[in-house]
């Protein structure tokens, strides 16, 4: 999956509420949501800019986990994905608006590298954990048409196909799986007779459940939510086996388990981590481009443009720099209970992806 200062750290429902009291004049039904007990919107408010259709599964815990491209040569074309746990990956414009369905799956995460040659041609190389047929799914995007095709699955040995993320290393593409049981396998990926090719490079294990996980290209580092203990910071390198730091733990004031998906967002010459902190419904927000990383503070996606509220965050993506609408980077996350618009309702049978202004985070958590 892909890329700061002193707010308040907890801010609850009942302010954001109250802050939105035109759109919202009571508390959302959302205030619990799918898991038991979980608590919603422990984050500074940050309004939804829209949202993408609902995924096509007619059952709850279907959405998982997004990505986004855009053209680096024209930012108004790209495309949205979402990973269908029950069906398989949604294309969507940068509006939110489907495009294109693949009934591949059912997948879980899904991340992308551009640059990929295969048949002559640079194209974007997608994948997603198959957790249906044990592996990784590969797809291709063609930047020309925007046209998504299924390329191939390439078998891995791991618990349960669960959390995925891609990176580049030099000139090799590196793909990392992650298995439900935190058992993790590292690869580069090849096209070997015109379809997918893994070449193992490492093995080792977190210790309990994890998923989210995200590659930071330009530092060479490997972040890996561990959902029960935090966020764990390891190198890219295989050399380095499971050597490993703890960036956040949780439980704590930043992460409330489960922790679930990890992203990065490259704002001008800063890098930002942002993590789902699903237990509460809230996202937390680190610059990660020094040597330590700087705490900025956690926000929670409340109504706004024409979108429900966010609840039982799992997956998230991010890209910096113009993207569609958004001038400065677009936040797509995962939402557990996709409602009508703004309005308070009771209807909780459908999930989809919210989208989220970066420059509207920024100014909620006082980032310069």
């Amino acid at each position: 999956m892909t890329a700061l200062r002193k707010p308040s750290l907890r801010l609850g429902w009942t302010l954001a509420i109250s802050g939105l009291a035109a759109a919202c004049a009571a508390v959302h039904p959302e205030s619990v949501s799918d898991p038991a007990a979980m608590s919603v919107g422990a984050g500074t408010p940050v309004a939804a800019a829209g949202e993408t259709a609902a995924v096509a599964t007619q059952a709850r815990d279907a959405a998982d986990d997004p990505e986004i491209w855009v053209d680096p040569r024209d930012p108004s074309r790209g495309v949205i994905f979402g990973a269908d746990k029950q069906a398989g990956l949604h294309v969507y414009g940068l509006d939110g608006a489907d495009r294109q369905f693949l009934p591949v799956g059912p997948l879980n995460n899904v991340d992308l590298r551009d640059g990929f040659q295969f048949d002559g041609k640079a194209q974007v190389l997608v994948g997603a954990s198959d957790r249906g047929r044990a592996g990784i799914a590969f797809f291709l995007l063609d930047p020309a048409s925007l046209n998504v095709t299924s390329w191939g699955l390439a078998p891995v040995q791991v618990s349960e196909p669960y959390g995925f993320c891609m990176g580049r290393a030099g000139s090799d593409t590196i793909a990392v799986m992650i298995g439900k049981a935190g058992d993790v396998r590292q690869f580069t990926v090849a096209a070997g007779d015109g379809k997918p090719s893994l070449t193992l490079t490492r093995s080792f294990a977190v210790g309990s459940q994890a998923e989210g996980c995200v590659i930071d290209d330009a530092t060479g580092a490997l972040y890996v939510a561990e959902e029960a203990k935090g966020i764990w910071r390891y190198a890219l390198d295989p050399a380095t086996g499971a050597v490993r730091a703890l960036l956040a733990g949780a439980p704590s004031q930043m992460l409330k388990p489960d922790v679930e998906g990890l992203t990065l967002l490259r704002d001008g010459t800063a890098t930002y981590l942002l993590a789902s902190s699903q237990g509460d419904s809230a996202f937390a927000v680190w610059r990660v481009d020094a040597a330590e990383a700087a705490y900025a503070g956690r926000f929670s996606v409340v109504p706004g443009g024409g979108a429900d509220a966010v609840t039982g965050t799992d997956g998230l993506a991010a890209l910096g720099g113009p993207v569609g609408g958004f001038p400065e980077g677009l936040i797509v996350v995962q939402d557990d209970a996709d409602t009508d618009g703004e309005t308070v309702s009771a209807v909780r049978a459908r999930q989809n992806f919210k989208l989220v202004d970066w420059r509207a985070v920024k100014a909620a958590l006082a980032i310069r």
